[in-house]
């Protein structure tokens, strides 16, 4: 069931660039009015400053629920209610398993996976009362497992369950949850992570569409599309939405390709200096200093 855009509150976290700040963007410009959530200030409030006196931006860490359930207060204070929320905020890291900093790793299971818990849990109730929609933003990785990204890929398919489960719970409430998919797009996290050498090879060998990266404006424009319609499934790029029909096959098919493009970088793996460590791009840096301050 779609509903006019134009005047709804829309939160979004993970706004202060990449897809959140250019849907941010893309939203206002339809009339939407914007509270954006995130980690980096001066990122924010430039995103803020373009969206005109109806945006507004909160620095927040999602996987703390205290301080996410102060922020959705004082945004429904400011506001008076909340229409939509896009619990987009996400971080990555690469590599082997056995070669990973496991404090990364369990990071990007705590932001990707427990963040989109914090951020449901803290806006549900305004939810409740606008009857409106929860967009859950997903991956490819949820669809389809790959080598080298067992914590991104762990975090996004157990954010696609979680939507999916809420959709159950709340829909007799009238709110509607939704799941958004994207492929490889042009953003500082997938540039941050093809300065892997080993990672940006192993993504180049993959069979098309799979190992191209897609530009970011298309791909948001869908997704703006779908929190228009309050879509049960969001796609950024048109072929993801046959990748639903073959998931089924994908492990399968992932476990024997994958092995043999293993085998293939086992030289460069040995050659990089392990354990590594940090979570790729600029958001993943802003992350960890956001720890390191608290």
């Amino acid at each position: 069931m779609s509903r006019p855009i134009r005047g709804q509150v829309v939160v979004v976290t993970g706004a202060a660039r990449g897809v959140g700040a250019s849907l941010a963007r893309k939203l206002a410009a339809r009339g939407a009015r914007l509270a954006l959530v995130g980690l980096e200030p001066a990122e924010l409030a430039e995103v803020a400053g373009d969206l005109g006196p109806e945006g507004a931006a909160w620095e927040a860490d999602v996987t703390d629920g205290e301080t996410m359930a102060r922020v959705a207060a004082e945004i429904v204070a400011r506001y008076g209610r909340v229409d939509t929320v896009v619990a987009n905020a996400g971080i990555a890291t690469g590599g082997p398993f056995l070669d990973a900093d496991p404090v990364s790793f369990d990071r990007v299971i705590e932001v990707n996976l427990l963040g989109s818990v914090a951020t449901a849990r803290a806006f549900l109730p305004a939810l409740v009362a606008s009857r409106g929609y929860y967009l859950q933003i997903a991956s490819l990785a949820a669809l389809s497992p790959a080598p080298m990204m067992a914590a991104y890929c762990a975090s996004k398919a157990g954010a696609e369950a979680f939507a999916h489960s809420l959709r159950a719970e709340v829909a007799h409430q009238g709110v509607r949850v939704g799941v958004g998919y994207l492929s490889w797009t042009d953003t500082d996290m997938v540039r941050g992570a093809d300065q892997d050498a080993v990672l940006r090879e192993l993504r180049a060998r993959l069979p098309w569409p799979l190992n191209r990266t897609y530009p970011l404006g298309p791909a948001v424009d869908r997704i703006a599309a779908g929190v228009e319609r309050r879509a049960p499934h969001v796609y950024g790029q048109w072929w993801l939405r046959g990748m639903q029909a073959v998931r089924g096959y994908l492990p399968g098919l992932v476990a024997t390709v994958g092995q043999r493009e293993v085998r293939r970088a086992e030289e460069q793996l040995r050659a990089v200096p392990q354990p590594r460590r940090g979570l790729v791009g600029p958001g993943g840096q802003a992350d960890e200093t956001h720890r390191a301050r608290h």
